[in-house]
């Protein structure tokens, strides 16, 4: 178990879901016929965004405690 290749793919999907919800909220209210915005869109991409967010903030957390282990193996072995 690779736990930075763990991180990676964190990282990796926090970026789609932050794709998905840029988008999502780029084409709210974008309708046609000039009707109102949908705000449970956007709430659902704001929600969407922060997950993303959280995400992304987790993935460089283990990132971090990833080069923290490895480093500390380095000191055991040396």
């Amino acid at each position: 178990m690779d736990i930075s290749s763990i991180a990676l793919q964190g990282v990796e999907q926090a970026q789609v879901q932050l794709d998905a919800a840029t988008e999502s909220l780029a084409s709210a209210g974008a309708s046609p016929d000039g009707a109102n915005l949908d705000t449970a869109d956007l709430a659902s991409g704001v929600v969407a965004l922060t997950s993303a967010q959280t995400l992304m903030q987790l993935s460089l957390s283990t990132f971090k405690t990833a080069d923290q282990v490895q480093q500390t193996v380095l000191n055991l072995l040396a």
